[in-house]
């Protein structure tokens, strides 16, 4: 029972004993005839980790991926959508009654902002594909889900995944009862050699490597990045191979140390690249505003051909039936508003999430000193840019450590585990520095640093 008293969204007051568990009596359902996925820890961890979260709302939380709000004004939103309404009137010639069909109805289901989005990928990546090869979805998970569920079709197929692997793929692919094969990364990300070898274990054992699934720049979680002889070698792999690679690229503008990297998409010559796409990590994330690039040609009876995306927007129609216009609106306002460069318009944000990687790092370095992580056989990676890095650490980093480090020492973070297919990550924790500010860090890394100590003293095994 809760003992707490407060207001929901709509103001009514909450019964400071109103029951939270399962109601009793009534018709109850067993979980064993429910989907698989129901019962997968990987579903359970996140809504673990979110509980922690709210249960210690005090804590240094170095969990989240989620971007920094410090820039974020509701009466911006206003301004997005007029700077919308007017690149429509002025730009595409439409009429005050299109427009507001446009805002107000469910509009196309392949969505509304594709020539937009299309000529910010020219612009940012030097990706140039045609529009309506882009397709918007309510936020990347649903591009995921929408490309596994084309792109899958027999029980053989098998989707390849780095290990460690962002748990929204993963968990996806759950939900699909799609065969996962996981790739263990090294330091420069996914090994192209790992990959090959990979392929060809999935076919000897009966399976057809469909496609990988990959996130060649800072990837969650490891912040790890592939050289640029790695990303050629892994696209004649694919060709060579009869592999499609799904490139997903989040946390791409964020460079901490040398140049961009060129995407996949970008040099991709033989249309072996479905490219994922989001706005959240670098326009607004409330909006829930993805996108999936397939521009691959699909071939019918007859000889009948068409693009991926006109595939997928079928199953689309089947699910979300569209993306929210209103927030497609206020998208295609940034867009516009930035002259279809979001690199450029990120400059600030680059820049913050530099200087938070830096304090990190600086902030590691100084609360566990040479000597003693040395002793205590704890270490760090030092990604070349995004929001995360992931710390070895002498104990077993289980929820049960989380709870404590959380509820005892005011910290948080997010177990390596959840994100491993394959047992591993048992002894890491991962560190995001995206939502706090350069103090936040600091405390944070001291409080961890205290945490860690204590865990030393009372000697448990790894």
């Amino acid at each position: 029972m809760s003992h707490t008293t407060g207001t929901t969204e709509a103001g009514t007051t909450l019964s400071a004993t109103a029951p939270t568990g399962p109601a009793a009596g009534g018709h109850a359902l067993e979980l064993g005839d429910l989907h698989g996925s129901l019962g997968d820890p990987l579903l359970d961890s996140m809504n673990f980790l979110n509980e922690v979260v709210t249960r210690f709302p005090d804590a240094i939380s170095f969990a989240p991926g989620r971007p920094a709000q410090g820039g974020f004004e509701p009466e911006d939103l206003v301004r997005h959508l007029r700077a919308y309404t007017t690149y429509l009137e002025r730009d595409r010639g439409l009429s005050a009654e299109r427009i507001r069909t446009q805002l107000f109805q469910y509009g196309r289901t392949n969505g509304l902002i594709h020539d937009l989005v299309a000529q910010t990928l020219a612009n940012d990546e030097d990706i140039h594909v045609p529009a309506e090869s882009v397709v918007l979805t309510t936020g990347c998970q649903e591009a995921m889900l929408l490309t596994l569920r084309a792109l899958f079709a027999a029980p053989e197929d098998t989707l390849l995944v780095s290990s460690p692997c962002y748990v929204g793929v993963t968990g996806a692919a759950r939900l699909l009862d799609l065969r996962v094969r996981p790739v263990p990364e090294g330091a420069a990300g996914p090994d192209p050699e790992a990959v090959l070898a990979a392929v060809k274990e999935t076919r000897a054992e009966g399976g057809r490597p469909r496609a990988l699934y990959v996130v060649p720049d800072f990837a969650n979680p490891s912040g790890a990045s592939m050289d640029l002889p790695e990303r050629r070698r892994l696209l004649e792999i694919a060709e060579q191979e009869d592999l499609l690679i799904l490139e997903d690229n989040p946390y791409g503008f964020f460079v901490r140390t040398g140049g961009a990297r060129p995407t996949l998409k970008s040099m991709d010559r033989e249309r072996r690249v479905l490219y994922l796409g989001s706005f959240a990590k670098t326009a607004l994330p409330g909006a829930r505003v993805g996108y999936v690039v397939a521009d691959q040609e699909v071939v019918g009876p007859g000889g009948r051909r068409t693009l991926l995306a006109d595939e997928l927007s079928k199953i689309k129609s089947m699910t979300t039936v569209n993306t929210s216009s209103i927030s497609q609106a206020v998208i295609g306002g940034m867009l516009v508003e930035s002259g279809c460069r979001l690199r450029q318009a990120n400059e600030q944000a680059i820049a913050f999430y530099r200087k938070n990687l830096d304090t990190l790092l600086d902030a590691l370095d100084r609360h566990f000193p040479s000597a003693a992580r040395e002793a205590a056989d704890i270490s760090w990676n030092m990604p070349d840019g995004g929001f995360f890095l992931v710390v070895r650490v002498p104990f077993d980093a289980d929820a049960a450590a989380l709870e404590q480090s959380a509820r005892d020492f005011g910290v948080l973070w997010t177990p390596m585990r959840d994100f491993h297919l394959d047992g591993g990550g048992t002894g890491q924790i991962r560190l995001s520095c995206s939502a706090l500010d350069p103090a936040g860090i600091e405390e944070g890394v001291r409080r961890l640093a205290a945490f860690v100590a204590f865990i030393g003293r009372r000697g448990p095994a790894r």
